[in-house]
């Protein structure tokens, strides 16, 4: 066999060893060190890697923002910050018809911001609302949908370790994607909003009504909300301001969380012992993963599958929007069979680079010289620039045509078809990334192996499986619409990269 047929039959060889339930990142340690074995012709090269690929993933610096972010959560928890929010939430909408789920998603979006794990997120939800809407008389199947899909906000509202892990894979800017995250994680509430809505519209039976709440206790609810605010503006915004990177700023949102908690009373020895054994299982359960799939890329790299696979895609002409589509439609479908990480892990070393050399008209380079020459007239006519020269600049503009050199010279600007392309590019990848952790999201409450709705309906065993099912397609189906838009509308994702430029 070729080194090329090799690598094409690992992927089925991977996909067996998954669903015989070998872990994930064993599965693809064992191919990938197989594979290099077989396509070496020897044991020289596939050692070597496993010292070499064991010592540059475990000291990356990018990867300490994992147990950070972890951390952080963690400690939230014990500040009693979800309790806090949910009852923030919950005193503005509760006495409506479905409030009360509303207030469950309104608290995961807050408690996303400063957790970056979906599953920490649905968990804890599901700790602190669960017993409420219990109370208040929702139905058990809408309850546990309700949780199962407000979790998944937590790997989509910065901070997120599944773009911190695309970001180290792809080489891309992680506080840029952080950044685009914020408007699809905003579309996300608000959808899951629309959707209980709807629901408890069409069954009425579903949701009970909460007792309105005097405007003062809402206040004061509010009130309480503030270190979630804190910690958030200062790791988020100390980001953007340039105070430190977003390493560092994990750091400082961990010591912050920590902090709240040890003057809540809820973080002392002994919780702080078992919150640091807690996120060093999940660190370590993550770095295996990331090991694993590390050496199966190597594999891969080594018999250019992704390259080859990019070249067939580009010969056979499809439209770049179609190859999207099938991309984001095979996402769907393993996403409901394999959890979030593993999928990014997985599939973006083949799925990246034949999405890196697809066209998709993000940008033109009249549109960027336009932008940069109406920033310039708008301070004013340059001085030295004749009549005759702003007339033709004008006119270039309103025509849609590129300005020449003398003209960009005129206007002391440079932006060249090179830069458009290297811009056009990292757009390209960012909003690849945040279309794929929505879709991948997705497969977190999309049955029949959606891991968020197994951790709630685990936290009540009274409701039926298939009862939580049911009532989660609605969720289902106000991710698919949103995942539509975003990819008909790419300057929903990007508008806030597009303004830094």
């Amino acid at each position: 066999m070729t080194a090329l047929e090799i690598g094409i039959s690992s992927f089925p060889i991977l996909m067996i060893l998954i669903f015989l339930r070998v872990p994930i990142g064993l599965s693809m340690f064992l191919v990938g060190l197989v594979g290099l074995i077989l396509v070496t012709d020897g044991t020289q090269v596939a050692f070597g890697r496993l010292k070499s690929e064991t010592y540059s993933t475990f000291s990356s610096y990018s990867l300490t923002i994992v147990p950070m972010f972890l951390l952080m959560g963690h400690f939230a928890t014990l500040g009693g910050m979800s309790s806090a929010l949910f009852k923030a939430a919950a005193s503005f909408l509760g006495h409506r018809k479905g409030g009360v789920a509303m207030a469950s998603i309104g608290a995961c979006a807050g408690f996303g911001a400063i957790c970056g794990s979906s599953l920490a997120t649905a968990a804890t939800m599901g700790r602190v609302a669960l017993p409420e809407l219990k109370e208040y008389g929702y139905a058990g199947g809408f309850s546990t949908a309700t949780l199962a899909a407000g979790g998944t906000l937590g790997i989509l509202i910065p901070p997120s370790v599944v773009l911190v892990i695309y970001a180290i894979l792809t080489e891309q800017n992680i506080a840029k994607l952080f950044l685009a995250a914020f408007i699809p994680g905003i579309l996300a509430a608000v959808g899951y909003v629309i959707a209980i809505s709807i629901y408890v519209r069409m069954f009425p039976e579903s949701a009970g009504t909460r007792p309105s709440v005097p405007w003062a206790e809402r206040m004061e609810n509010l009130v309480k909300v503030w270190p979630v605010l804190l910690v958030f503006g200062l790791v988020v915004g100390g980001i953007y301001a340039g105070w430190f990177t977003p390493t560092e700023g994990a750091a400082v949102g961990a010591f912050g969380t920590g902090f709240i908690a040890w003057l809540n009373g809820g973080l002392n020895r002994e919780t702080m012992v078992d919150s640091f054994i807690v996120t060093a299982r999940s660190t370590a359960m993550i770095f295996f993963i990331v090991l694993g799939a590390g050496f199966y890329n190597g594999f891969l790299a080594l018999t250019k599958v992704p390259q080859e696979l990019a070249d067939f895609v580009v010969s056979q002409g499809l439209s770049p929007w179609v190859v999207l589509a099938l991309i984001l439609a095979f996402y769907l479908v393993f996403g409901c069979l394999m959890d979030s990480l593993s999928m990014i892990l997985l599939t973006i070393p083949i799925f990246f680079p034949v999405i890196s050399v697809m066209d998709f008209g993000l940008l033109s380079l009249p549109a960027m010289q336009a932008d940069a020459a109406m920033e310039v007239l708008r301070n004013g006519v340059p001085d030295g620039m004749g009549a005759e020269m702003l007339a033709s600049i004008q006119e270039a503009i309103s025509n849609g045509m590129e300005l020449t050199r003398e003209q960009m010279k005129e206007l002391g600007i440079r932006v060249t078809e090179g830069r458009v392309n290297r811009i056009e590019s990292e757009y390209v990848a960012i909003w690849f990334g945040i279309l794929v952790l929505i879709v991948v999201e997705v497969g977190l409450i999309t049955p029949p192996v959606g891991m968020n709705l197994f951790i709630i309906n685990a936290m009540d065993r009274t409701t039926r499986m298939v009862d939580t099912y049911k009532a989660v397609m609605f969720f289902v189906a106000s991710d698919i619409i949103r995942v539509i838009i975003l990819v008909a509308f790419p300057i929903i994702t990007l508008l806030p990269l597009m303004l830094l430029h």
